[in-house]
């Protein structure tokens, strides 16, 4: 049940243009400061989970080690992503807020 509020927030957050995903993007949101939410598939390589801890304990930015490339993906309407983040601080409250439950 819970996994499905978290999808179901981050395809909220697609549809209404707050996301975005990849790694470069993703990135980039995070340099920019834009990032409020970072999730990055249990499928990712270990070297890309190790970069995106590095860049969000660097910008204080809550990232989370969640779901499948194929759910993140479809998620958001795409085909796979390893990577996305939710510029949009409320939403990104809202995610957190699921996955505090869920532990």
């Amino acid at each position: 049940m819970q996994r499905d509020k978290v999808l179901a927030y981050l395809g909220l957050s697609s549809r209404a243009g707050h996301t975005v995903s990849g790694e470069f993007s993703v990135e980039k949101s995070l340099r920019q400061r834009r990032a409020r939410l970072v999730i990055v598939s249990e499928e990712a390589s270990e070297n890309t989970k190790k970069k995106f801890r590095d860049h969000c304990a660097y910008r204080q930015v809550p990232l989370y080690i969640y779901g499948s490339g194929g759910e993140l993906g479809r998620a958001c309407g795409k085909d796979f992503r390893i990577s996305v983040a939710i510029e949009d601080e409320g939403l990104a409250k809202a995610v957190i807020r699921q996955f505090e439950e869920q532990t």
